[in-house]
């Protein structure tokens, strides 16, 4: 399944939700598999999306830059050696402006053959880098934050993903508080909400390239993000 984590605007923690999605998706294919996954198309994989302002964790070798550049295989970009497996991508303007975007689509696919979900980090905005990953997407998951601008721009994404054909899995309000209106947010994006609160170990543990699970297992952010994957794991589209 190719799961497009989206957002309207930058900082609201698309990266963040992605790198963790991905780590807490893998616990439940272990679970399924008692303790290991067993078959041959399972397990999770993110790839850093954003082809400008790339965020997650980087390394040597050959990256998604490369990759639409014809320069490398996609499996060939992959790190396995990570607490979550990813396709990283390049930091250089000339990288990106190297890429084939509509390569992204097969990129998106060969990797499907050997994982169960390839979660794409998605850019913010509306840009042509923005549809094409919803465009491939099998569902997407929408992340903003409560402030009015963010959600502004988050609810002109999902005019895009409806356009598109995109079936909104679930919207991530990110950093909420406590009052946070989850329901009136469900109602306003058409889709089911989940509520990650503000966190500073999940901060912490992004910075540092871990998953949350692995620094702070017993935090509400943490169990958030749980509800998140339990619900991408049955997920049908709205």
């Amino acid at each position: 399944m190719i799961l497009a984590v989206t957002g309207g605007k930058g900082g609201v923690g698309k990266s963040t939700v992605a790198y963790n999605l991905a780590a807490e998706l893998d616990e439940l294919e272990r679970a399924d598999s008692r303790g290991s996954f067993s078959n041959p198309n399972a397990g999770s994989v993110v790839v850093d999306g954003d082809l400008g302002m790339a965020d997650l964790p980087s390394s040597h070798g050959p990256d998604l830059h490369d990759v639409l550049a014809d320069r490398a295989d996609p499996h060939e970009a992959v790190r396995e050696d990570g607490p979550v497996t990813l396709v990283p991508c390049g930091r250089t303007l000339a990288g990106a402006r190297s890429t084939d975007l509509q390569a992204l689509t097969d990129v998106f696919a060969a990797l499907e053959r050997t994982y169960r979900w390839v979660i794409v980090d998605s850019p913010a905005g509306l840009h042509a880098d923005v549809g094409l990953p919803l465009a491939a997407a099998d569902a997407a998951v929408l992340v903003t934050t409560p402030e009015g601008a963010a959600l502004a721009d988050a609810l002109r994404v999902r005019a895009l993903a409806r356009e598109l054909d995109a079936g909104l899995c679930r919207v991530v309000l990110n950093r909420a508080g406590p009052n946070s209106a989850t329901g009136a947010a469900a109602d306003r994006f058409g889709a089911p909400v989940v509520a990650i609160p503000e966190s500073e170990p999940i901060a912490t543990a992004q910075a540092h390239g871990q998953p949350l699970r692995d620094i702070a297992p017993d935090t509400p952010a943490k169990h958030s993000l749980e509800a998140l994957a339990d619900a991408a794991y049955s997920c049908s589209s709205v």
